[in-house]
């Protein structure tokens, strides 16, 4: 059956707002482990493992300029590091520390409960078919969205 203009602004509303919530949970846990949210998805894309520069910019959905400054700040923390690549000795890989590994572990579980908290209220069921609804949303529109990506497959 087809939404009229009603539903479909209804469903706008509710993904826009929904949005802002999860930006909220990324931002509050950024301020409690001492990060921008910016820096912990970096932290989290890297948690699987090291990435070229173009590979984080594209993860990431970043410009060259605004990764090189991501990085150098959070290199600067010693969070993270740049390492050679073993199959390019002109490349770089960008690599988390031990301390960013810690860090960055704090930062997704704090993440991730701020997330779970978000829906609460709604039963088992709901939140089945809410979970399903989504991953249709995500699917039908892969490749739309690459900055959601790093923090989605380390928040599973």
């Amino acid at each position: 059956m087809a939404m009229d203009g009603g539903e479909k602004a209804g469903v706008v509303t509710a993904l826009v707002r929904s949005s802002f919530l999860v930006n909220a949970a990324y931002a509050e846990s950024g301020r409690e482990c001492g990060l921008t949210p910016q820096q912990g998805q970096l932290l989290c894309a890297l948690m699987t493992q090291p990435y070229g520069m173009s590979e984080l910019g594209a993860l990431l959905g970043l410009a060259r300029s605004s990764l090189t400054g991501l990085v150098d700040r959070t290199t600067r923390y010693g969070l993270v590091r740049r390492e050679p690549d073993p199959r390019d000795g002109r490349a770089v890989r960008v690599a988390l520390t031990d301390e960013g590994a810690a860090l960055a572990e704090d930062f997704r579980a704090a993440t991730c409960r701020r997330i779970e908290e978000l829906s609460a209220g709604l039963g088992a069921a709901e939140c089945a078919t809410l979970a399903e609804l989504l991953g249709r949303l995500l699917h039908d529109n892969a490749g739309r969205d690459n900055a959601g990506r790093a923090a989605n497959r380390n928040s599973s």
